[in-house]
């Protein structure tokens, strides 16, 4: 099973989920652990060889990692802490993850926050992955990864959180990133499905501004899905919940504390 931490609280029966992106781990929501445990319930995990997170023993005799295989791996915890239902906040491939959850399991998920959301790779970030894919057993995976955290936070003000992303990839073996790069080559067509299908599970986008590999195709998917909203917010790039974390927490929870009252 993953390894979690769970933050009780005593008055709130409502959980919420975090779910780290890729390289990641659950530390990266360590700006929002204090102010969401004072009203909810709280879930963090670390997603299979992150954090704290081990490689499994079946792992060792199946290379691939899918999407499905990842998200079971979620819904094994939450059935394990008996959480019939749950908010979820995702960052970056985390909300991949997330919105794979609720298409498997919808009665499962109450709501869904995507920071950093990914719903489509343009020309770009496919020409990237496919050079990826060449080089991943020959170059040594951290310089794949900080040149991808380069490309995807490219600016000045995204320094912290490209330092913060390569850190905590450091954690990651060899054999683990080739594992969860190759995931790349399912993404393209589950992303479509997500774009065409609007599932109604009211759901917030929040992005940065400057994330201009995902924002323009997020502003489309809210255009046409009926119960998703978005917030931008300014001078921040890719990583809004560590880059710009009181507006993030604010936007969040104001997001969730609506949805009780309505």
């Amino acid at each position: 099973m993953l390894n979690y931490n769970t933050f009780i609280n005593d008055v709130s029966k409502s959980w919420v989920t975090f779910v780290h992106g890729a390289g990641g781990s659950s530390s990266i929501w360590f700006k929002q652990i204090r102010a969401f445990k004072q009203e909810f319930n709280v879930l963090v995990l670390d997603l299979r060889g992150h954090g704290n997170s081990k490689p499994q023993l079946k792992d060792a005799f199946n290379s691939k990692y899918t999407f499905d295989s990842i998200t079971a791996d979620i819904l094994e915890v939450i059935d394990h802490l008996k959480i019939e239902k749950s908010h979820f906040v995702g960052i970056s491939l985390g909300t991949i993850l997330i919105r794979n959850l609720a298409e498997k399991h919808p009665h499962r998920v109450e709501s869904m926050i995507m920071g950093g959301a990914i719903m489509k790779l343009d020309m770009r970030s496919q020409f990237l992955m496919r050079v990826g894919v060449i080089f991943k057993s020959v170059i040594p995976y951290m310089y794949l990864y900080k040149f991808f955290a380069f490309i995807i936070m490219p600016r000045k003000n995204h320094r912290e959180s490209r330092s913060l992303f390569v850190n905590e990839a450091k954690k990651l073996y060899q054999k683990e990133f080739v594992r969860w790069f190759k995931l790349t080559s399912e993404i393209n067509p589950l992303l479509r499905f997500f774009r065409a299908k609007d599932i109604k599970i009211p759901t917030l986008y929040v992005m940065g501004e400057q994330d201009y590999l995902f924002l323009p195709t997020i502003k489309k998917v809210v255009s046409m899905h009926s119960v998703s909203q978005l917030v931008v917010i300014p001078d921040c790039g890719h990583v809004v919940n560590y880059e710009r974390h009181e507006a993030f927490n604010n936007t969040t929870i104001n997001f969730l504390n609506n949805l009780s009252i309505s």
